[in-house]
């Protein structure tokens, strides 16, 4: 991902913290949010610190035989001291990263359990044994 350097986040993300993006074939959606619970943006009346900012970069892209796999990613900006956050123009090149990576993780995964999971069904009802040899039958 491409940062742009005009950019407090490295991304022009709308009023609201979103931002999409295309990345290596995917549209990834971004999310810049404030972690408190308040609508007002100041410090903790407890703590005395702000809020940390969480980027969140997620997608999906749909498979054969209804099957979704996704990625997710997600940075986490803290402030220094009681000084409110600071733009990071990593931040958002970070969670994307992130979620590609936890893309492929899920993708090998599933490409895995789908390997081990092939049919043998040979249309009798019985779809084979399972690893320890206990028949696996299916309805």
């Amino acid at each position: 991902m491409d940062i742009d350097t005009t950019q407090p986040w490295g991304l022009a993300v709308d009023f609201a913290g979103r931002a999409t993006l295309t990345e290596a074939g995917h549209t990834i959606h971004v999310n810049v949010t404030d972690t408190s619970l308040s609508d007002i943006i100041g410090p903790d009346s407890i703590t005395g610190t702000y809020s940390p900012v969480s980027i969140t970069a997620q997608f999906t892209e749909p498979g054969t035989n209804n099957t979704v796999l996704r990625g997710y990613g997600r940075v986490t900006v803290l402030p220094v001291g009681t000084d409110p956050v600071v733009p990071d123009q990593t931040a958002i090149q970070r969670a994307v990263a992130a979620a590609l990576t936890n893309f492929a993780d899920n993708t090998a995964a599933y490409t895995a359990l789908c390997t081990k999971w092939t049919s043998t069904d040979d249309g009798s009802g019985d779809s084979g044994t399972d690893d320890s040899g206990i028949p696996i039958s299916t309805p």
